[in-house]
């Protein structure tokens, strides 16, 4: 559901970008307190960043539609995380793909950021998962936690993007014809995804269920308690899904794309304007792996290549930013 640059306004684009950033700021400054209170969220913070945008190299093909679709990640990362950590870990991930793989525009990042990871994480999470898991923090409660929460965030989420469009007056996708495709595409996206959620999420709990008890009371892992386990199965699923799964990704259109094929009768519409054309010019000179393919081949070495190279930045920056909170938390205790 990455938003492509054509489809905001300036004016649209730089107020979501505007409020994104403002909610970055917030929660680096909340995680610090509660979500970053204890150093061993930092491996997993890596680890489950990584896994993340490895995940969502993959599109399954939706049976019946010619579409396809692929997890957002944010429920996932709120659950393991907490919200803020969550927050902060699906916004790295966001930005490196529209950085380093031209996968959604520079324009539209504030939208991808509220999106896909202030709705999930910082709205649905909250009000929807945390309270199911608080009553039964079991594979059922995980399970029914995982779904309704991510069906939920999926909904929001497809429908933020039918009003960002509507709002930037792309009149090439009118709301409502807009609208009927992007809500039930996104259902039937959204109960895959809560499905597979739960898979990961009941691997943790059975792994180590002190830390989802703990993001669920909003307390520290205790001490003593290893997450080595976790991280070291997380690292590896992460590889072997962005180096050798994501090879076997469904070639439809996603789930947003395949809407605006049903309204257009293309899969993407053609950038228009000075802003759109700045940040394509800027996203060409920091993208190395445009589309997630080596530039002038289309081998599937790229895909390979892609995965991998883009797990490790996404595993050092969300790791790097999840040390650099924790480190400022403690200097200040000490000062």
């Amino acid at each position: 559901m990455h938003m492509a640059d054509a489809l905001v306004s300036p004016a649209v684009g730089g107020t979501m970008l505007a409020v994104s950033a403002a909610a970055v700021a917030y929660t680096a400054v909340k995680s610090g307190k509660n979500d970053l209170s204890d150093e061993k969220t930092i491996p997993v913070m890596g680890v489950m960043s990584a896994f993340v945008f490895a995940a969502q190299m993959v599109n399954f093909t939706i049976p019946g539609t010619g579409a396809s679709g692929h997890i957002g990640g944010g429920i996932l990362l709120a659950a393991v995380l907490g919200g803020n950590a969550g927050f902060l870990s699906i916004t790295a991930v966001l930005l490196i793909q529209a950085l380093f793989f031209a996968d959604g525009g520079l324009l539209a990042l504030g939208c991808n950021i509220f999106n896909m990871g202030v709705v999930p994480c910082l709205i649905v999470y909250p009000l929807i998962y945390k309270p199911i898991v608080k009553k039964g923090l079991n594979p059922k409660g995980i399970t029914v936690a995982s779904i309704l929460a991510v069906v939920v965030g999926l909904q929001l989420g497809a429908f933020g993007v039918v009003l960002e469009t509507s709002l930037s007056g792309v009149t090439e996708l009118p709301f409502s014809a807009f609208l009927a495709l992007m809500q039930p595409i996104h259902l039937v996206i959204g109960l895959a995804e809560g499905v597979i959620t739960a898979a990961v999420l009941v691997f943790v709990w059975k792994s180590r269920p002190e830390i989802l008890e703990s993001r669920a009371n909003g307390t520290p892992v205790p001490a003593g308690v290893s997450v080595r386990k976790v991280v070291i199965g997380v690292l590896v699923t992460a590889v072997l899904v962005g180096g050798g799964l994501s090879l076997l990704s469904s070639s439809n259109p996603d789930g947003l794309e395949w809407a605006i094929l049903g309204v257009t009768g293309s899969d993407e519409l053609e950038t228009s304007g000075a802003a759109q054309e700045k940040a394509e010019e800027i996203q060409d000179s920091t993208a190395v792996l445009p589309d997630y393919s080596i530039p002038g081949s289309d081998g599937a070495a790229g895909t390979t290549v892609s995965g991998l190279v883009g797990g490790v930045i996404t595993l050092v920056i969300a790791g790097g930013a999840a040390a650099i909170i924790t480190a400022v938390k403690h200097k200040k205790r000490t000062t």
